[in-house]
């Protein structure tokens, strides 16, 4: 699906000013995004994720209609997720060393628990976290997240480096996505009746941030069974 144009963004790291500083954003009934929740925490979260990425680099994965993803994914839990000309699917080995996916890392198990039961959704326990890269141009069509077998649980989504447009949309395709700004430390969860939302993100714009370089990063928690 084609991007409607992107607006203009401020300078990369301008967002960085607020750090700190809660913003907190409700979009539907069971998705927020918590603004800043994981500002004083990114280092710490960016440096563990270098560790996983040191065992299972960021490779382009291939959809089953043969396109190449112009986001960068890796993954770390019990179970990963992966894409190729055989379908959309989690798997727990590395389909490039053919070994399990690198453990979580225990802070990203309680990040992510303190985020789902700051949005209200106590009790999450992650058992994949997928690792993105977008580099500048780098975006991710409107879609669902349906693969999980066990679906009453939320996404919590973190934001590391250059800002980005996050799209919210609805329950069908068809339905216009808002526009959300995302910044560096910002985590959206989604859960309950927003739990099929259809997102996605715009192409992410030129810029470079103090942590993360030229790149933004996204840590998905996931509950998959």
């Amino acid at each position: 699906m084609r991007s409607d144009p992107q607006p203009l963004s401020p300078p990369a790291f301008a967002d960085d000013l607020f750090a700190g500083e809660r913003r907190d954003q409700p979009l539907d009934p069971g998705a927020i995004v918590l603004g800043g929740f994981a500002s004083d925490r990114a280092q710490a979260l960016f440096a563990a994720m270098e560790t996983v990425l040191a065992d299972a680099p960021l490779r382009h994965l291939i959809t089953p209609g043969g396109w190449r993803m112009s986001v960068a994914m890796s993954n770390c839990g019990t179970f990963g997720w992966v894409s190729d000309r055989s379908g959309y699917r989690y798997d727990p080995a590395d389909p490039l060393s053919g070994r399990r996916w690198p453990a979580m890392p225990a802070l990203f198990t309680a990040f992510a628990a303190e985020a789902a039961t700051a949005a209200g959704f106590a009790g999450f326990v992650p058992d994949a976290c997928l690792i993105n890269r977008y580099e500048p141009g780098a975006r991710l069509s409107l879609h669902q997240d349906r693969d999980e077998r066990d679906q009453s649980a939320p996404i919590v989504s973190v934001s590391l480096g250059l800002p980005a447009t996050f799209l919210w949309g609805g329950p069908e395709r068809r339905d216009r996505p808002r526009r959300v700004r995302l910044a560096h430390g910002d985590v959206v969860v989604w859960g309950g009746p927003a739990r099929f939302a259809f997102h996605g993100i715009d192409p992410v714009a030129d810029g470079t941030h103090p942590l993360t370089g030229a790149a933004r990063y996204n840590l998905t928690f996931r509950k998959v069974y």
